[in-house]
């Protein structure tokens, strides 16, 4: 399983509709083939900052299965604008998982 992280810095004064468009946004995203699960989670300390945390099979659902979809055409529609700057996107591998 591959974790996506995305760093998203939404333009301040914006984020509250940020929020409810990113709502809308999860249907396209959720309907990718390899796609587990995402969650979105905001900054305690900076109000307009935000990590975008989605769970793939592999590398290739997200950066091809998805990014090259007709699905990210629509979440692109509805998100990009509201990024300054464009989010920092990095994929992760599991090394060692200990949860409670």
């Amino acid at each position: 399983m591959i974790l996506e992280v995305a760093t998203l810095l939404v333009k301040k004064g914006e984020e509250k509709q940020f929020e409810k468009d990113f709502e809308i946004a999860s249907q396209f995203i959720s309907s990718i083939q390899g796609y587990y699960g995402h969650s979105l989670r905001k900054c305690i300390e900076q109000e307009n900052k935000y990590i975008l945390l989605v769970d793939w099979e592999k590398l290739e659902d997200h950066t091809i299965g998805f990014r090259q979809s007709g699905h990210y055409l629509e979440w692109k529609k509805l998100l990009h604008h509201y990024y300054d700057p464009f989010p920092i996107v990095e994929h992760f591998e599991m090394i060692l998982e200990n949860k409670k």
